[in-house]
């Protein structure tokens, strides 16, 4: 039978201070060696250049016709047909409706019997002047006389002018029996059916015809952003187009657009005291009419182009309570900090007017590993799919 191993308390204190003495060595040198193992964090980059970039804002507008006329019966009457068909277009000078002009015709005849009664009895009054002229020449007739068959002769005058001005007047309401178009453009639909009494105190409105082979668009803009963008030009940041005109383009409701561009025509004098903002209007071409006055559109409005900027992706740009700012990339490999100013965004990007240089390699992808003044192995950015606007951008 084997006896217990014993040992004195003594011995075994110094079995545990060996011990200890020997971990220590072991791990004291492993927390260097854990330090050199952390490989620098592999970023995405892309590298900056500017470049001259349109200074587009996308906006709502409401299409408008360039010429809009009611066409009213000017003549009380009854309505006796309707010439055109409702929706089509039209010619100025076309016929569009007919008044009954049998009233109009006999008021035009009692006229012309009225003037042929004035004028024969001027053509005797005339005469009579004539003779009483000639016979008291001669003395044979009083002053009193002759003044008398003078003015008898003008008065019948006068009254064969009035009698002609009244035919004139009967004329022109028979001409109103016919209704024309006042311009050329789409009629829109009949207010009035046949048989209808019109222009009875009032001038009736019988359709509507709106010139749409051009547009208005009319929409809206911040005061401040025109102020701003005044003062760009007269620095010369932002350049005007060689024609001095804004640009307009609209877009469909998803954003896709449609090839109607025109330009920027009207500017308000004055500000919308509620909004804050001023109207605005572009002119565009609408040869096929698929443009309706009163549609809601998008619209594209380039004003120019900032002369020196640069366009960088959505997900490089950061933002803090002090700004935006981006990471990049030096040249001795360590991450740096630049507060940018980026205001404006257009499509996935964000256009960077300050803070940057041509060359810097800005950090897109990995920003959640890097921290300024830390090494980042820079990659060329490999965007995924989903910043497909994005990606195109940074080529």
């Amino acid at each position: 039978m084997l006896k217990p191993f014993r040992t004195s308390p003594r011995a075994l204190l110094a079995i545990v201070a060996i011990l200890a003495s020997g971990c220590g060595k072991d791990q004291a040198p492993q927390a260097p060696q854990a330090q050199q193992q952390m490989p620098a964090p592999e970023v995405g980059v892309v590298t900056a250049h500017a470049t001259a970039v349109p200074l587009v804002q996308d906006l709502v507008g409401r299409l408008s016709s360039v010429r809009s006329a009611d066409v009213r019966a000017r003549i009380a009457g009854v309505l006796h047909k309707r010439i055109y068909t409702e929706g089509t277009d039209v010619k100025q000078g076309q016929l569009l409706f007919r008044i009954d002009p049998a009233p109009l015709q006999a008021t035009l005849n009692a006229q012309l019997a009225n003037l042929a009664a004035a004028q024969a009895t001027y053509a005797n009054n005339h005469v009579a002047a004539e003779r009483a002229r000639t016979i008291g020449e001669k003395g044979l007739l009083s002053q009193a006389d002759v003044d008398s068959a003078n003015a008898a002769e003008r008065t019948a005058e006068a009254a064969v002018k009035q009698a002609q001005a009244n035919v004139d007047s009967a004329k022109i309401n028979l001409g109103y029996a016919n209704v024309t178009a006042p311009i050329s453009g789409r009629a829109g639909q009949q207010q009035v059916t046949e048989g209808a009494l019109v222009g009875q105190g009032e001038a009736t409105l019988l359709t509507t015809i709106d010139q749409i082979d051009r547009v208005y668009v009319n929409f809206s803009q911040a005061v401040g952003l025109i102020d701003t963008l005044r003062r760009s030009v007269e620095t010369g940041a932002v350049k005007l187009d060689t024609s001095g005109k804004a640009k307009v383009e609209l877009l469909l409701p998803d954003g896709t657009a449609t090839g109607r561009i025109g330009t920027l025509d009207f500017s308000d004098t004055t500000v919308d005291a509620s909004t804050g903002a001023v109207t605005l209007r572009g002119i565009v071409p609408n040869p096929d009419h698929s443009l309706l006055p009163g549609q809601y559109v998008k619209v594209r409005l380039t004003v120019g182009e900032l002369a020196h900027a640069w366009l960088v992706a959505q997900p490089a740009v950061q933002r803090d309570t002090n700004g935006a700012y981006v990471f990049v990339v030096g040249a001795d490999g360590n991450v740096a900090q630049k507060r940018i100013k980026a205001d404006t965004q257009r499509g996935g990007d964000w256009i960077v007017t300050d803070g940057l240089a041509d060359g810097d390699q800005i950090v897109v992808s990995g920003v959640m590993k890097v921290k300024p003044g830390a090494p980042a192995k820079a990659t060329p950015w490999q965007p995924d799919a989903s910043n497909a606007p994005a990606a195109a951008a940074a080529k």
